[in-house]
């Protein structure tokens, strides 16, 4: 097994941890919260580095943690000891390949993936393109996808695609909590309890999620099987559409797609 590290082990970084050292994959690691990095040796059987470029030279893959805005200032400490068979996998949104291999030195290898927030919990969707390594590995391709894996579910991308990968699923989350509370709120002001329309409407969407990726039929199936003639649901479906809930949602996810352009550039 390649060896992995780490850079970076906040939450993204620490959800990857824990899924491999679930499977008993051993890592080294640091981070500028030396706590943090006693707790997950402790916990995770993490091997503590000093620095960034120490877990370079003790790694072969090595996954950038860190926020976008810290980028520069990370590869000026590590480009010295960047060696032509690291790969480095970058997790920080908005950081092309172009970019990566520019503040790298075209020295390596460099993965960039996008995941979300539901990593957290080993339920992530992650997209991964292997366009800035064209050398890599099978192995090591393996290795990073069982990497990735550890969050959750993964789906191979071009570059293209990730500005659209991002404003749908990257954000995704937001969108969906943004409903969760809507619906939270309609329940409380129907009479309902907060405490218990909170749950209930985690129930509701933790059932919904599982039927649609259990059942046989489309999304668009399973809302009509709820959907009775002048039942109560087309009531309220029909008021969204005059309200152009569907639209909004659509332009809102482009106006994402088309942020996470500028900032791409």
């Amino acid at each position: 097994m390649p060896a992995i590290g780490f850079i970076g082990l906040g939450n993204m970084g620490t959800a990857i941890l824990k899924g491999l050292a679930a499977k008993g994959v051993a890592c080294s690691g640091t981070d500028i919260d030396e706590k943090r990095l006693a707790a997950l040796a402790a916990s995770c059987g993490l091997a503590p580095k000093a620095g960034p470029a120490e877990v370079v030279a003790a790694s072969d893959i090595v996954v950038l943690a860190v926020k976008p805005q810290q980028m520069q200032s990370l590869f000026a400490a590590i480009r010295p000891v960047l060696k032509p068979e690291t790969c480095l996998v970058s997790i920080a949104a908005g950081q092309t390949i172009a970019m990566l291999k520019d503040m790298s030195g075209g020295v390596c290898p460099v993965v960039r993936v996008m995941p979300n927030t539901p990593a957290l919990v080993g339920a992530g969707v992650s997209a991964v393109t292997f366009e800035g390594a064209p050398g890599l590995s099978e192995e090591l391709k393996a290795t990073v996808m069982s990497i990735l894996e550890a969050m959750g579910e993964v789906h191979l991308l071009a570059e293209k695609d990730f500005d659209a990968f991002t404003a749908v699923v990257g954000s995704g989350p937001a969108y969906v909590y943004y409903v969760m509370e809507a619906l939270i709120e309609s329940a409380v002001n129907l009479g309902l309890p907060r405490p218990a329309a909170t749950g209930m409407v985690k129930g509701l969407m933790s059932g919904s999620a599982r039927l649609a990726a259990e059942s046989e039929f489309s999304v668009t199936q399973l809302r009509e099987m709820v959907t009775s003639p002048a039942g109560t649901t087309i009531k309220a479906l029909l008021t969204f559409d005059r309200r152009a809930v569907r639209a909004a949602l659509i332009d809102g996810v482009t106006a994402s797609y088309e942020r996470s352009r500028e900032l791409g550039k």
